[in-house]
């Protein structure tokens, strides 16, 4: 194992979530109050980043799998690969290098299962195992357009997830809390300077 790419990669991933955390709290990372396919700039910043650093330790050491990684830098890795959605072609090469590293038991097929989704979705396809939740016109979370879903749990479960019903309950659970938080932030920032509580 590589420790360095491990420490590094575990260090993107938590930076990541660290933004992702403070903009839900400033109330800033998605909602009716922002616009349309909001991308807020300090989260684009990060995944830009990320990408850059992911697509050149790659390049010099191969996917970053278990092996190179440890498990929790391998999970890192594909998180990141994730997240890259600004760069459909290097989510491609993502998935490639992914998968040939799930051949070889070198990498969870669920990592390969959600990426596939991720880029399917980028190249506008429908997704294969319903990872991908999108809002609905009456504020709701759904899968995203999903090909074959009579089967869909088959797949999911050949690759190790959950059944979609399942997941879905998950996510829209986690959605609550952030908006939640979301909503405080916005009440908060609402409120006349003098009649705010400071920590």
């Amino acid at each position: 194992m590589n420790m360095t790419v491990r420490a590094e990669l575990l260090q993107l991933k938590m930076e990541d979530g660290d933004v992702r955390r403070a903009l839900v709290e400033a109330g800033e990372l998605y909602g009716p109050h922002l616009p349309a396919d909001w991308y807020h700039p300090r989260m684009a910043a990060v995944h830009r980043h990320n990408t850059a650093r992911l697509r050149a330790l790659v390049a010099e050491h191969g996917w970053p799998g278990v092996a190179l990684a440890g498990a929790d830098g391998a999970e890192a890795a594909w998180f990141i690969a994730q997240h890259a959605v600004l760069d459909l072609d290097f989510q491609r090469a993502a998935l490639a290098a992914l998968t040939q590293a799930v051949a070889s038991g070198d990498a969870p097929a669920w990592q390969m299962a959600l990426l596939t989704d991720r880029v399917r979705m980028g190249s506008g396809q429908p997704q294969v195992y319903g990872s991908i939740h999108v809002g609905d016109e009456h504020g709701g979370l759904v899968p995203y357009v999903t090909d074959d879903p009579e089967h869909v749990d088959a797949r999911r479960a050949a690759v190790g997830l959950p059944p979609l019903e399942e997941k879905t309950a998950e996510l829209k659970a986690r959605v609550a809390v952030e908006q939640a938080v979301q909503g405080r932030a916005l009440a908060k920032n609402s409120l006349p300077e003098q009649d705010r509580d400071e920590p």
